[in-house]
């Protein structure tokens, strides 16, 4: 059970830094304040599939924003978050073809889910994808452990989370699954061990 952002996805494709670092560069649109008045207001609804990402996002740009399209902005943060963690890519596939399954588990609304599972190819690479917005609920709820394990049916024990977040990781080990905190020079098999 891998999460996508800080693991297999980290940050834009050239640097690694966070996607919206050039966005007044690129878009002039001012990162604080799409996080002001976009992500701080609407961005637990949309990542638990309660509202759709271009429904909360247009009114926000058209007042903040009015010559630049939502679809813009999705495009550019789809693309621009999109540096993918080949060496760890590799190492599941390694690990897959030896049997063990690979499964993504991520906070996601539906439209970056889908593109990273197309666009990224990532649904190449793994047996099954776990998202918040589908499940309707997030890490580290522990509704969303339990969901998971009931998906896949395997008894928590038998699942083991990778993922950079030290809350998700804590509350999967209370979920009853084996956790490792990933870093940024962390490698698959001494997760594996470890866990």
């Amino acid at each position: 059970m891998v999460d996508v952002d800080g693991v297999l996805v980290r940050g834009r494709r050239g640097d690694g830094r966070h996607w919206s670092t050039d966005l007044a560069a690129d878009l002039s649109l001012d990162p604080t304040r799409l996080q002001r008045e976009f992500f701080a207001v609407h961005w637990e609804a949309i990542v638990l599939g309660r509202a759709a990402l271009r429904e909360k996002l247009a009114p926000v740009l058209a007042r903040i924003a009015p010559k630049i399209s939502a679809d813009r902005v999705i495009e550019y943060w789809f693309a621009t978050d999109a540096r993918l963690n080949e060496r760890l890519l590799a190492d599941l596939a390694a690990a897959r073809a030896d049997g063990l399954q690979v499964h993504l588990v991520t906070n996601q609304e539906h439209e970056r889910a889908r593109y990273l599972l197309r666009e990224l190819r990532l649904g190449e690479a793994i047996d099954g994808c776990h998202y918040s917005a589908a499940l309707g609920c997030r890490k580290p709820e522990a509704r969303f452990f339990e969901t998971v394990a009931r998906r896949v049916e395997f008894a928590p024990a038998e699942l083991l989370l990778i993922d950079d977040v030290e809350e998700n990781v804590t509350a999967a080990k209370t979920a009853g699954w084996r956790a490792v905190r990933w870093m940024p020079d962390s490698v698959l098999s001494e997760a594996l061990r470890i866990a």
